[in-house]
């Protein structure tokens, strides 16, 4: 068996592939892809399986293409969906794509000099040329309405199957779409093979049928799981419903880590084949060590440093780590203040703020400080008595009458951490 199937299947990364796949993928260096809708300004953990496909592909030796679909966001695709996506602005889109373009050239290795370098391709550059007329006379005489739907994607939303509500015809579209662009790619890049999650198996196969058809040429299809977490939940998004994002901005490296190294010991297990690079003997060693002492959770730490590098860098994850280990108490007051504002808030989210002065704060009464002034506590005699008692914490150090805040202690150069007790905490933000 291939070497790169063979990797995806231990890795529990393979659900079908089309019959030959194996033996073209051994014969020769070959070119393939997977598109990326640009549906938002970034990716988000979703892509990370198909992006960690890629990847993989290119480090067996074959050539990876990411396509993003600047023409196909256009319209949605309707797979695994049971209501329409909301059409995009020209304007937005072609800014999503750019961002999308951005943020997956971190992934692969675009070094032009390598004979298997990956590629990024937009298929708005090859549907902007084409009319509605030419598109339904040239492409769509080649596959008949009954082949489009027979395909699951189309047959639930037209039966209304798990609450859909039908399929326009612009939706309707997007399988011919998306095998156009596989013809087009085999045309002018000699691509052979299309990868995808198993919900696309359908538009994949719509593209090989297109090619064998319309140019009697031959390829292929290949597709992995669609990930849930192992109760069968719905895997990357929070309890909320949000989505957990690879920029930065939309969410922190610490929000990131915490989505990680949080995960259950079952699925630490399945996700640390998926979507770290270690190898089966790692692996599996991890795994043993960890059955020794799962408290330690040193399964979780690993699939999250391994993860939060790839996604962002080694600095962000340190940060990260120390950001988490503030609320466990294992942590310097210099770390605290080294937080930037997005991080420390997120840390003390929820925690109960007062906006004062940076007049008020800097070279203040502590006793003034935690009582009056912020409100903190209720009144100055408390005050005393919890800063005699040891009890009062600032930037996590513990506090006595005679402490004076001065702009060092300053998280960010605004905010303060004060601390009654191991849980009471209070922030001060000083402008």
């Amino acid at each position: 068996m291939n070497a790169f199937i063979e990797e995806l299947k231990w890795r529990g990364l393979f659900a079908d592939m089309m019959p030959g796949t194996d033996e073209q993928l051994n014969k020769e260096m070959t070119t393939a892809y997977i598109g990326f809708d640009p549906t938002a300004d970034s990716l988000h953990i979703g892509s990370l399986i198909p992006i960690k496909v890629l990847a993989h592909y290119q480090q067996h030796g074959h050539k990876p293409i990411a396509l993003v679909g600047g023409a196909t966001g256009m319209i949605g695709d309707p797979s695994g969906k049971s209501n329409e996506r909301n059409a995009l602005d020209e304007k937005t889109l072609n800014h999503y794509v750019d961002c999308l373009k951005s943020q997956l050239s971190r992934f692969l290795n675009f070094d032009g000099t390598e004979e298997n370098s990956a590629e990024l391709v937009n298929n708005y550059d090859w549907m902007k040329e084409i009319s509605f007329l030419d598109f339904i006379r040239d492409t769509g005489k080649h596959i008949t309405v009954n082949y489009m739907m027979a395909k699951d994607s189309v047959k639930k939303r037209i039966t209304g199957e798990g609450g859909a509500e039908g399929m326009s015809f612009t939706e309707f579209s997007y399988q011919l779409l998306q095998g156009y662009d596989f013809l087009h790619l085999y045309k002018t890049k000699n691509i052979k093979l299309q990868m995808g999650g198993s919900d696309q198996w359908g538009n994949i196969t719509t593209g090989t049928e297109l090619i064998r058809r319309k140019v009697q040429g031959e390829a292929f299809a290949l597709t992995v799981p669609l990930i849930t977490k192992a109760d069968g939940s719905k895997f990357g998004k929070s309890e909320a419903g949000e989505n957990y994002w690879l920029d930065a901005k939309r969410t922190s490296p610490y929000k990131f880590y915490q989505f990680w190294v949080n995960a259950t010991d079952e699925d630490a297990e399945r996700f640390i084949k998926f979507y770290t690079f270690l190898s089966k003997e790692e692996i599996e060693a991890l795994i043993d060590e960890h059955k020794t002492a799962p408290h330690e959770r040193k399964l979780q730490k690993k699939l999250a440093e391994e993860v939060t590098v790839w996604v962002h860098n080694r600095e962000e994850y340190e940060k990260a780590v120390k950001a988490s280990e503030i609320l466990f108490g294992r942590s310097t007051a210099e770390d605290l203040v080294s937080l930037d504002e997005a991080t420390f808030l997120e840390v003390f989210d929820g925690v109960p703020q007062k906006e004062l002065s940076k007049s008020e704060v800097l070279g203040s009464n502590v006793i003034d400080l935690i009582s009056e002034k912020s409100g903190f506590l209720k009144s100055k005699g408390e005050a005393k008595r919890d800063l005699v008692s040891n009890a009062i914490s600032i930037n996590k150090e513990k506090v006595s009458e005679t402490f004076e805040v001065t702009e060092k202690y300053l998280i960010d150069g605004k905010f303060l951490l004060l601390q009654k007790g191991k849980k009471n905490y209070f922030i001060v933000k000083a402008v």
